[in-house]
């Protein structure tokens, strides 16, 4: 039998369970599939939870011991999700009930990283995996190798948030930088073992594997990227004219030329992803000041528990239950100081129905203010469809999971701070461009990043970049999609991908660009549905029974159907559409292309 599965003819290996025989398969119909399906379900949620638990441990609490632990739960869920998904093949042939085919369907792509056949790639694949991720979450930056200074993410990330010192950034970018370049090889291997196991799916390559989360072809979701990046790009390159402009202004053109790319380390962020720390330096210039809502938070003593309170009571609002006890008790608020966590921030449901955790170092300041929001979308999203099948538990597709918590996070407004007390009046609409352009320098500038990290990756992952051009490969894309440039040369010695977390991590990227793009949309449907008519960037849904109750339908559904039939009961459009960010961000539009009328624009 074991010399069958792995030898013999390539039909013999879905037959694991039924034996192989001289004849052929045994003949199947619909009810043997929809047991199998039954089956395969009930054995996977324990391989799930058993790797959740594992992975959380692995997350909070950096060891070798539980980077190895996390590897073998990770390994038993490919093994089992392969031999299961081998089986699948058996039915086929066969006309089957719609949930059934959709489960089958899932259960081949539910892998992020499928493994090769082989027992030993497989816990090769593994070991890498938490391996890559575990290195990142250790990394830190010992300034000429003195320990005694050494300094990690969230240490180096205030410094790109706060100092104007281009030195001191350029010193910061660099450092982080120092913790990627022993991944390189290791990801090489990485990539050759995922392929390989895309392969045992019948995918081409894990490009194509991810795109099939889509339920439309690959080229086709590819082609959407495109028209949606199209459609918005005219808009950023507004946004980026006035950013070089104001930083040509406030550090020279010896830094930063008029008419070209950006250095990165200038931006305010670790990756250039989000411009928001920067807005001092190119606030409308006749605007008023405004609120400073982290200098709020921290006046009035908010702690890491109240931040996530207040992300709470805003689901509340709407008509969903309170997080149980054990979210208190068992979700990671704050950085430990005695040993190495990963602090990338993460919404959890270890058991896959009630055990919701978020894994985050909260910082009392307005980001992780709006970050807290989105995590707990997460959450409650997980809670709202707990009740579907085992392989019906996740979002529409990946995108719902971000978009959805981000849609939360548009609630965020001067109108919603002084309901819940932060505020004492909103501001008068005089700051509206002061408002839309914090938020066009968080959501608008994050869009041509969230579209050239899976580029970059899909394009590794068929061949078509090599390994020998990684870091030149990742930098001519940041250079045509973001108009930004490396602060310094950088050679293949480097690994700058690397530095990113869903690199290490192997976390699909499109999911968050599709998601700044659905976030509006939602955010209109809800608004409208709020009976809400005023400016886009005014409406909150807080508080609001109606939207509150068309969001849960939607949520409710999970996977359990197409994609576009999720967006059209959210919406009633079956097509992701960028003009409601456009509609939202229509006023800093015309402010944008007035103020640069006598600037270069584009690079």
């Amino acid at each position: 039998m074991t010399a069958c599965l792995i030898v013999a003819l390539p039909f013999c290996a879905a037959l694991a369970l039924t034996g192989c025989a001289d004849d052929g398969p045994a003949p199947v119909d619909a009810e043997q599939a929809r047991a199998f399906i039954d089956s395969a379900e009930a054995r996977l949620m324990d391989l799930w939870i058993a790797s959740q638990r594992a992975s959380w441990v692995q997350s909070t609490f950096i060891t070798d011991d539980t980077e190895r632990i996390a590897a073998k739960a990770y390994e038993d869920v490919i093994a089992a999700t392969l031999e299961l998904a081998e089986e699948s093949t058996r039915f086929d042939h066969l006309e089957l009930p719609g949930d059934v085919e959709r489960k089958i369907k899932l259960l081949r792509r539910s892998l992020v990283l499928p493994a090769p056949r082989d027992p030993a790639k497989q816990e090769e694949l593994s070991i890498l995996a938490v391996g890559l991720e575990s290195d990142y979450g250790k990394g830190e930056y010992c300034p000429e190798g003195s320990a005694s200074e050494c300094q990690d993410l969230a240490q180096l990330s205030r410094i790109m948030a706060t100092s104007r010192d281009p030195e001191e950034l350029l010193e910061a970018w660099r450092g982080w930088r120092t913790i990627s370049p022993p991944m390189r090889p290791r990801y090489e291997r990485f990539v050759e073992l995922g392929n390989e196991g895309a392969q045992a799916f019948g995918f081409a390559d894990l490009s194509e594997m991810w795109l099939s989360n889509y339920d439309m072809p690959s080229k086709e979701t590819m082609a959407d990227m495109e028209r949606l990046w199209q459609e918005v790009r005219p808009l950023y390159l507004a946004l980026h004219a006035h950013v070089r402009a104001s930083l040509v202004k406030h550090y020279g053109t010896r830094l930063v030329p008029e008419d070209g790319h950006i250095p990165a380390h200038l931006l305010g962020n670790m990756w250039s992803q989000s411009w928001i720390n920067i807005y001092p330096l190119v606030a409308p210039s006749q605007q008023a000041q405004g609120f400073d809502l982290t200098q709020i938070l921290r006046a009035r003593k908010v702690d890491e528990r109240g931040m996530v309170r207040f992300g709470e009571r805003f689901f509340v609002s709407l008509g969903f239950d309170p997080l149980p006890d054990t979210f208190w008790e068992r979700s990671l608020f704050t950085q430990p100081t005695d040993h190495d966590v990963v602090c990338h921030a993460s919404a959890w449901n270890i058991d896959l129905e009630q055990d919701l955790r978020i894994k985050m170092c909260i910082e009392i300041n307005e980001e992780d203010f709006a970050t807290v929001h989105h995590e707990l979308g997460h959450n409650f999203y997980q809670r709202a469809y707990s009740h579907q099948p085992p392989l019906f538990r996740d979002s529409a597709n990946d995108a719902f999971h971000e978009a959805i918590g981000d849609t939360v996070a548009l609630s965020v407004t001067p109108s919603y701070l002084q309901q819940i007390g932060l505020l004492d009046e909103a501001p008068s609409p005089d700051g509206d461009l002061e408002l839309l352009m914090k938020m066009a320098l968080e959501k608008v500038a994050f869009l041509p990043f969230g579209l050239l990290v899976d580029q970059w990756r899909w394009k590794v992952f068929t061949g078509e970049i090599s390994s020998a051009d990684y870091n030149k490969s990742w930098w001519d894309l940041r250079r045509k999609y973001q108009g930004i440039d490396a602060p310094v040369p950088r050679s293949e010695a480097d690994f700058d991908p690397g530095a990113k977390y869903h690199i290490p991590a192997n976390t699909p990227y499109s999911r968050y660009f599709f998601a700044h793009i659905l976030q509006f949309q939602f955010h209109r449907a809800l608004c409208k549905e709020a009976g809400y008519e005023g400016p886009l960037h005014h409406c909150s849904i807080y508080d609001n029974a109606a939207a509150g109750e068309r969001l849960k339908k939607t949520l409710k559904m999970g996977m359990s159907r197409p994609w576009p039939e999720a967006l059209e009961a959210l919406t009633g459009e079956r097509r992701m559409d960028a003009t409601a960010l456009l509609d939202y961000f229509a006023p800093l539009t015309a402010w944008l292309d007035e103020h640069n009328q006598d600037r270069p624009v584009g690079f």
